[in-house]
């Protein structure tokens, strides 16, 4: 589904053009025509690429989606590929997986978004009203929308961050454990995914301001390295986090090893408590024909007592121990 095409020049939007019209613009000198697309057909990719002269290769992987982010040049163009991770409203802390397919060349912009519902309109508005910086080009288009995407993981990590301190809160909860175990586990596979989408960006973004440069994004490498000051900063917490729930979880498998040592603790010294009666009781119903106490009145009160006594006193004992 085409979303819109807008042509600009020198700065300033031109007007609202239909898909006939891009190559009569992106001809002018100083113009450059910025498309935004949204789960593109084939037969939509196939039309920009022959507008365009898009590199078949990277149609390609624009087509199939699910790619790995990385920044790609193509001759005098640029291939960049990001993912966009949005929350989930009904699941706090939960968030999907949608990729955006950026084509940059010297006039003109191609962004193809998949499996995301949040538009980059607000990208193109701040573009708009920065005449200033809107002369740079294209480059300065695909600097905008790096800086939307990589601006939309702090709310990610943020949420992430709070549900791992609710968790930190619950490790010494009683029988909670196991259930934290859980938690952990599936907060760290979201912790990667955000680490999916942030590292190999990081990687490739640090070639768009430093070294050789593409000629796109020369008179903009200042933005770009604004962009990887921010992956960086993401990045670090994602290490850190990654530090924490790997100890979360060494800590609350030493709870899960602490609870089954006080249940064995329990049983045996429950078992040893009647170890003592089995061995008394053992001892007394021996068939001996010469046991003084067998003819004794108060012989039976007095093994019972005997052993009652001698139970509570062990019983104590494990109690003091904090065995009981």
């Amino acid at each position: 589904m085409l979303i819109n095409c807008v042509a600009y020049e020198n700065g300033a939007k031109l007007a609202d053009i239909p898909v006939a019209d891009i190559s009569e613009y992106i001809v002018r000198p100083g113009c450059f025509v910025w498309v935004a697309l949204a789960d593109a057909t084939p037969e939509e990719l196939n039309e920009m690429r022959e507008e365009f002269g898009l590199h078949e290769l990277a149609v390609e992987d624009a087509h199939h989606g699910h790619q790995r982010p990385k920044v790609e040049e193509y001759g005098p163009s640029l291939f960049v590929v990001m993912h966009l991770l949005e929350p989930e409203p009904d699941r706090p802390g939960h968030f999907s997986a949608g990729e955006v397919d950026v084509f940059v060349g010297p006039n003109y912009v191609l962004s193809v978004r998949n499996r995301s519902k949040q538009g980059f309109l607000g990208v193109r508005d701040r573009c708009e009203h920065e005449p200033d910086l809107l002369r740079h080009g294209s480059g300065f288009v695909l600097y905008a929308l790096m800086d939307a995407v990589v601006d939309r993981y702090f709310p990610i990590i943020d949420a992430l961050e709070v549900e791992l301190e609710r968790i930190e809160h619950q490790i010494f909860t009683k029988k909670a454990a196991r259930d934290n175990i859980e938690q952990l586990y599936h907060l760290k596979q979201r912790v990667m995914l955000l680490k999916h989408a942030v590292s190999p960006l990081l990687e490739g973004a640090s070639k768009l301001h430093g070294g050789r440069v593409p000629q796109i994004c020369m008179g903009s490498q200042e933005y770009f390295r604004d962009v990887v000051d921010h992956l960086v900063r993401i990045n670090g917490l994602i290490e850190g986090m990654r530090d924490t729930i790997g100890t979360a979880i060494q800590v609350n498998l030493s709870m899960v090893t602490i609870e089954d040592n006080e249940i064995t603790k329990r049983l045996a010294s429950w078992a040893g408590i009647f170890a003592i009666c089995t061995a008394f009781v053992g001892v007394w119903g021996m068939n001996f024909e010469h046991m003084p106490e067998l003819k004794w009145r108060y012989g039976y009160p007095a093994a019972l007592l005997l052993i009652v006594s001698v139970c509570s006193y062990v019983y104590y004992r494990f109690r003091k121990a904090g065995w009981l």
